[in-house]
């Protein structure tokens, strides 16, 4: 890990704005998250079937980090796992998951994440994922390289992928739906996968992953069923971490596959899921 400075200077003046915002907007979200949560936390709706939900503390994240963005750029638009959408005139859109691992987060397990993300006419630009049970924060912008502060970065420390291992030595991080039939699919891959690899993780946070990735503790991530918010900051800090990241074969990452790995794992890995049908229930 290199030392740099917490924020690495940013020759676009936009960019270095938009990062600050949404380096400050995740910080006062995650805290409100960590600080904030109830002991008699309890499920305040749900989305894909009765186990994908929602709690008052999503919501209420997501409230803090638009009312906080609104307030400085009013002309931006929003897209948020919540509800937040408007189209905004600036050509600016904030892409924003709230609490991104809110089963995680119910449990009170410590894996879970606010992911912040802008995007500039329709190109990702910014991203910044907080974990605060790890009291780290990661953030990119496009060109720019990614980097991480706090927990095991210290002061901060540029982020780098693990030099790629054979494919039966990578170590591989996925995620399950919430709706039983996709979930049951996902099963059989991950059982044909297993004996192909070193082993697979379960966080719980594609934010997560998508930043261990970054920062070489996996060596690749994969997911079906992804929203743009759940991948939109995390893509961005793997990519300008030298990760590679895709869909299926020569597409990019989307609903259907979220890949991302160091690039001597990323073009076996995407192969093999292909090949297993991961990309469908």
């Amino acid at each position: 890990m290199t030392p740099v400075t917490p924020v690495p200077s940013v020759a676009d003046p936009v960019l270095s704005e938009l990062l600050g915002l949404a380096l400050e907007a995740a910080r006062r979200a995650g805290a409100l998250l960590r600080d904030g949560r109830p002991a008699d936390l309890g499920v305040a709706a749900t989305k894909s079937s009765p186990i994908d939900v929602v709690t008052e503390m999503d919501i209420a994240a997501e409230k803090l980090i638009t009312g906080f963005l609104a307030e400085r750029r009013p002309q931006d638009g929003f897209l948020g796992e919540e509800g937040a959408s408007s189209a905004g005139s600036s050509g600016i859109r904030w892409v924003i998951d709230p609490l991104d691992g809110t089963v995680n987060y119910l449990y009170g397990l410590p894996t879970w994440a606010v992911s912040i993300a802008a995007e500039r006419d329709g190109e990702r630009v910014v991203g910044v994922v907080e974990a605060p049970m790890r009291c780290e924060t990661y953030h990119a912008v496009l060109g720019g390289g990614a980097y991480a502060k706090g927990g095991a970065y210290g002061d901060g420390a540029a982020l780098r992928t693990r030099p790629a291992p054979p494919l039966d030595q990578a170590l591989v991080s996925t995620g399950f739906n919430y709706v039983t039939a996709v979930r049951t699919h996902q099963a059989d891959v991950a059982q044909q996968l297993i004996p192909k690899l070193r082993d697979i993780r379960r966080s719980g946070s594609a934010a997560v992953d998508l930043c261990d990735v970054a920062a070489g503790r996996l060596d690749g991530y994969y997911e079906r069923g992804l929203h743009p918010w759940d991948l939109a900051a995390g893509d961005l800090i793997a990519r300008e971490a030298g990760a590679r990241t895709g869909g299926r074969p020569g597409l990019p990452a989307d609903g259907d596959l979220t890949v991302a790995a160091s690039p001597g794992v990323f073009e076996p890995l995407q192969a093999l899921l292909e090949d297993l049908g991961a990309w469908h229930d």
